[in-house]
């Protein structure tokens, strides 16, 4: 038997907020590996499944993309519906093109089911849209991270060039960040928010200037945290003062 294996996005955190295709794919599943970062509230939607823990995370224990490759594939021959569940969406971040190649290449079916990014989660969490007439026409997802061998990242060129700014993986560096873009001209006192744990019910939004960047990171708990920059929280966020502000998404 070779079965379907479906790159599954498992947004930001909240179990609500996956699509109902996902959903149903892993009522169905006969196999989840997931990433480090989704919750159980979103894997006990599996309930008939085998879950294998697969996850990367920066300064810890992560497992080799190639081992991932390679259970994918034996997965398959034994399932009928595989999930490979990725933290946000599978297409932004989440090294889905190099499982897609993989599985191609030996005959497996792929299929890819969009969750919702991080950084859509922190903008509708902060109430900031990331475009707004006359003040942002442009946004730009980023990170500075890269990995072992890769080419240096171009994020900062790209951060430069537009109006709003989404940093994925940035907090750990937050210091290098704000004092790179600073010296590429971005004003110190741009507007910043630093969101932990999107969605979720103890998500906390960190806000203040870039200058403050780093001083705001200091005070992030260890969850995962999206950095967003740009005029448009100007009006919505006081950057006056580093702030921390409580909301969620879950109901």
């Amino acid at each position: 038997m070779t079965g379907t294996v479906y790159l599954v996005g498992a947004g930001p955190g909240a179990a609500d907020l996956l699509t109902l295709r996902a959903a149903r794919l892993l009522a169905e599943a006969g196999i989840v590996l997931h990433d480090a970062l989704v919750p159980v509230e979103i894997l006990a939607l599996a309930p008939r499944a085998t879950k294998v823990a697969v996850g990367k995370r920066c300064g810890r224990h992560a497992t080799a993309q190639r081992f991932i490759n390679k259970r994918l594939v034996d997965a398959a021959r034994e399932h009928a519906v595989v999930v490979r569940l990725k933290g946000g969406d599978p297409m932004l971040f989440g090294r889905a093109q190099e499982e897609i190649h993989y599985l191609a290449a030996r005959g497996i079916a792929v299929e890819v089911v969009p969750g919702v990014t991080a950084a859509l989660a922190a903008a509708a969490q902060t109430g900031v849209s990331l475009t707004q007439r006359g003040v942002a026409r442009s946004v730009t997802f980023v990170t500075p991270r890269v990995g072992e061998g890769a080419a240096p990242s171009s994020w900062l060129a790209a951060a430069l060039a537009a109006d709003t700014v989404a940093i994925y993986m940035g907090a750990g560096d937050a210091r290098a960040i704000a004092q790179a873009l600073i010296a590429g001209g971005k004003p110190a006192s741009t507007p910043v928010a630093l969101i932990e744990d999107a969605s979720l019910e103890d998500s906390r939004t960190l806000a203040g200037k870039l200058a403050e960047l780093a001083v705001l990171a200091e005070q992030l708990n260890g969850g995962a945290a999206m950095i967003l920059l740009g005029e448009v929280l100007r009006p919505a966020l006081s950057v006056a003062e580093p702030r921390t502000t409580r909301r969620s998404l879950a109901r």
